[in-house]
């Protein structure tokens, strides 16, 4: 969820808590005759044919620059948010390093108010930063969600998140000196209010591919436990990197770190679809066997997966069929419906006492409206 927009107090306040672009930008892009945007610094090259600058127009109208670093071995894409106080001119040399260890194609963007990009930072700017960055890969250079890792560093973590916790079928996410939030970094506190930034600690529940922790053991900036907790909370946690010693802003530095990072991707690269999908229909199989979900105190059927008995509004009287539904003359498992003079199954929009046919979408023969019986082999009468 937003804080809402730029004219909003409580957004600005806490985008001047949370972003620290570094003054002055360490880059300037500007565009040639041709068109073609082209970077202005004397560390960068210019005619590298694997390099790209390209300009990016966001849905919040900011202009935002992303670079995209080709490696003609690679069969993944790593789209890479970096942390609070640099810029794509600082990481330019990362990037290059990890598109040759890693032998990935890479795109760093960034964020608003970053760098040469246009704008002011906040929460909201970053999440239509990040989607505009992957509209590109996707548009521009053909990436697709099942070749694409999503990387986040520190302030990064939220906008990779954000936009993993919205990709059913990305490969996989690693989270680099994350946070679990924007107000937990600073106070060390257990809950959220308005002020709060980034709610990782929610949307780490959501994504729904691999994830790889990797974090610092002398982390003062954001402490150890934050990347635990992710680690902990992710639905499928990757073997996580605990960096001994290791800092904020100096992971990398460390043999442990490309060497763990490259073995997390050779393994997503040999992820297929076929193998996600008998680990998904595992976990679904393990789920149904051992349902551990509650509902108000009371596990819930595993049988049937139904509805328990509430101890709070004790209203449903148990099923003799499985001790859980009320016992319903039609399908003896089904609860009362919210007609006062039958006894039926959930509402049809007609009736308001019989559900359509699931097969050919008909209504079925009700006991007040005469109609025809269904030809097929369904639920109708």
């Amino acid at each position: 969820m937003f804080l809402g927009g730029m004219g909003c107090p409580v957004s600005r306040l806490a985008a001047k808590l949370a972003f620290f672009p570094p003054r002055p930008a360490t880059y300037e892009v500007k565009k040639r005759e041709d068109g073609k945007v082209v970077i202005v610094s004397s560390a960068i090259p210019h005619d590298d044919g694997s390099f790209d600058v390209r300009l990016l127009k966001t849905k919040r109208g900011n202009k935002i620059v992303a670079f995209y670093l080709r490696n003609p071995y690679a069969r993944l894409t790593l789209l890479y948010s970096h942390g609070n106080a640099a810029d794509l001119g600082q990481l330019y040399d990362l990037f290059v390093q990890l598109k040759v260890n890693l032998r990935v194609n890479i795109m760093g963007y960034d964020y608003s108010g970053y760098g040469a990009s246009t704008g002011k930072p906040s929460e909201a700017d970053t999440y239509a930063d990040i989607e505009a960055a992957y509209e590109c890969l996707q548009i521009e250079y053909g990436v697709s969600q099942e070749d694409m890792i999503l990387y986040g560093q520190s302030v990064g973590s939220g906008p990779t998140l954000h936009l993993a916790s919205r990709l059913p079928r990305l490969r996989g996410v690693v989270l680099h000196s994350a946070i679990l939030s924007g107000l937990r970094v600073l106070c060390h506190v257990k809950f959220s209010c308005c002020l709060d930034i980034y709610k990782n600690i929610n949307k780490i529940r959501k994504v729904k591919c691999p994830v790889l922790v990797i974090h610092g053991t002398d982390d003062d900036v954001v402490n150890w436990l934050h990347g635990n907790n992710l680690w902990q909370l992710a639905r499928e946690p990757y073997e996580p990197l605990w960096i001994k010693g290791g800092g904020h802003c100096n992971l990398e530095l460390y043999p442990d770190f490309i060497r763990h990072l490259y073995r997390f991707i050779q393994e997503m690269e040999n992820i297929t679809t076929e193998i996600r999908l008998r680990k998904i229909r595992e976990s679904l199989r393990y789920s149904k066997k051992s349902i551990t979900i509650r509902f108000c105190g009371v596990k819930l059927c595993p049988d049937c997966l139904c509805t328990p008995k509430c101890l709070a509004c004790p209203c449903l009287p148990k099923c003799p069929g499985c001790c859980c539904r009320p016992k319903c003359p039609e399908c003896c498992c089904r609860p009362r419906c919210s007609c006062t003079e039958c006894f039926c199954p959930p509402k049809c929009p007609v009736c308001l006492c019989q559900p359509k046919c699931p097969e050919c979408f008909c209504l079925p023969k009700c006991p007040k409206i005469s109609r025809p019986k269904c030809t097929k082999l369904c639920f109708c009468r």
